[in-house]
Formats: structure tokens, C-alpha cells, sequence
């Protein structure tokens, strides 16, 4: 059976959406200098179908935050070294320390989705990564870690268009792969190991919050407004900065532009 879709949220005007944004993302810096100041450590995990969303509520997240301690982490396929370790040891080099963010762009759970359905992992690798995975996270909440997971629900209508559109966009025809039209037919496999993911990982300890994501920018301003709520932070008062006096030249030149190599002025030509 496809995804029911319940409560989803209405197309929201673009002139609302982009004022409501922006006051989200000035509270998203305001948390993001309370996890520094207080020296928390906060992981975010984004999972779902493809083409359902992740990626530009990721990027609206992170778009006025500081990368030096909000990291995108997106792995690739895990080398051959990898896969002989412990599953979730390649992920667990990716965990913040104090004061850091870390935003996954799909996450450990690719052994209970794409790996289970592909048959890229065994069936005794599967069992066992649903048995260890809320271990797993009840560890990092008891060590302190603020783990908070979104699973981005899409119709399988809105995914068609959604590849579709990529796959005449020049700009974003890399995000198509032969893996991810593939998913179209296998849409119900997928659909029973999300609902077997969630009997499992759906814990108390680091519950799943689903966002309706056939509207991008009512699933961007519900991800991000939940986010927030979820977090007790405040506001943290800046340190004081004031600007100093200039000091007197003396008598430093330039030297001629011509012993320089500048770029050709291409904006020049657009008019």
C-alpha cells in the first residue's frame, strides 16, 4: 500500500514562506550559540524516500549557521575497510563533540531501508541492526547527545514529478540515479521496511517525527519549527565588539594593476 497522507500541509504563499523562514533560521543561530556556549552536542537525522525532500530542508537549516561547528554529513558507499567493521563505527566517527551540530543527509538507518531492500546486506545483517540500533541510540541519549530523527513522507505521485523535473533540470540531473528509478517499482518493499524500521527505532528514548513533505515549503517550515521547539535553548548575549580607530597611513602603494592577472569582467558583458 502507498503512504496515506494525513494532515498534510497547504501549498503556503511564497512572500509568507520566505518572511517565516528567515525568522526560523535567526532562531536556528540562536540555538546553534546556545549548543556552543553550553558545550551540547546535538545530531539530526533526515531520512526518507528519495526526491522527498531531505536535501532543501537541509540546506534551509544550515544556510545562516556557522560550518565550522554545523556539519552535513553524507556518506559514500563504505569502503571495503568499512565493511568489516562494526556497522555503526563509520557513523560514530561523525558524532559531534561539545558544541557541535551534525546534520546526516541519510544516516545509519540506510541498513533498514535502501541495503535491506537492494539486498545489500544479509537478512541476519538487518535483524541484527534493528536488535542494536535503539541500543545504540539509547546510548548516545544517555551520554547526553540530543538526537532528534525526521523521516520525510512523499507520495509516490509527487516523487514521479520530482525525478521527472531532475531529469530535465541540467542543474540537478546528478541527482538521479538508475538506483533511484528503480525505487518506483519497488515502492511497497520500501514501504514495509520503513513500517518494520519504525516498530523498532520508533523509542521513547529517540522517538520519529514524520514531516509531510509533498509541499516543500510547508515541510521546511514544519521541520525546522518542530526542531526548535524540541530544544531548550535561549538567547545567548554576544560578546561586545567594537571597532578600532584606523591607523595613520604610511605611505604603503599599490602596485600597478597591470603586474596582476584579474579575471575578465563576463558581468559586463550581460548588459
Amino acid at each position: 500500500m502507498a503512504e496515506k497522507k494525513t494532515g498534510a500541509g497547504s501549498a503556503v504563499p511564497k512572500k509568507l514562506y520566505e518572511r517565516e523562514l528567515l525568522r526560523l533560521q535567526v532562531e536556528l543561530v540562536k540555538l546553534q550559540e546556545w549548543v556552543r556556549s553550553e558545550g551540547e552536542r546535538l545530531v539530526v537525522v533526515f531520512e526518507g524516500r528519495d526526491a522527498a525532500g531531505k536535501g532543501g530542508a537541509i540546506k534551509r537549516v544550515t544556510e545562516h549557521l556557522n560550518p565550522r561547528a554545523a556539519r552535513i554529513v553524507a556518506l559514500p558507499a563504505p569502503t571495503e575497510r568499512q565493511r568489516g567493521q562494526w556497522y555503526f563505527q563509520r557513523y560514530v566517527e561523525q558524532l559531534p563533540a561539545a558544541g557541535e551540530i551534525t546534520l546526516f543527509d541519510r544516516s545509519w538507518y540506510n541498513r533498514a531501508g535502501v541495503e535491506h531492500v537492494m539486498g545489500f546486506c544479509t537478512k541476519e545483517e538487518h535483524a541484527r541492526f534493528l536488535h542494536q540500533c535503539p541500543i545504540f541510540e539509547r546510548m548516545l541519549a544517555e551520554d547526553g547527545v540530543m538526537l532528534r530523527k525526521y523521516w520525510f513522507s512523499v507520495s509516490d505521485d509527487v516523487q514521479e514529478q520530482r525525478f521527472r523535473a531532475r531529469l530535465e533540470d541540467p542543474t540537478r540531473r546528478w541527482k538521479l540515479s538508475p538506483m533511484d528509478l528503480e525505487s518506483l517499482t519497488r515502492w511497497e518493499e520500501y514501504s514495509r521496511a520503513k513500517d518494520e524500521m519504525f516498530v523498532h527505532t520508533d523509542i521513547p528514548e529517540a522517538p520519529w517525527y514524520v514531516v509531510e513533505s509533498d509541499d516543500k515549503r510547508s515541510a521546511r517550515l514544519n521541520m525546522i519549527a518542530h526542531l526548535l521547539s524540541t530544544v531548550p535553548y535561549h538567547e545567548v548575549e554576544p560578546p561586545v565588539l567594537e571597532f578600532p580607530p584606523r591607523p595613520p597611513r604610511t605611505g604603503y602603494e599599490r602596485p600597478p594593476r597591470a603586474m596582476q592577472t584579474y579575471v575578465p569582467d563576463h558581468a559586463a558583458t550581460l548588459a
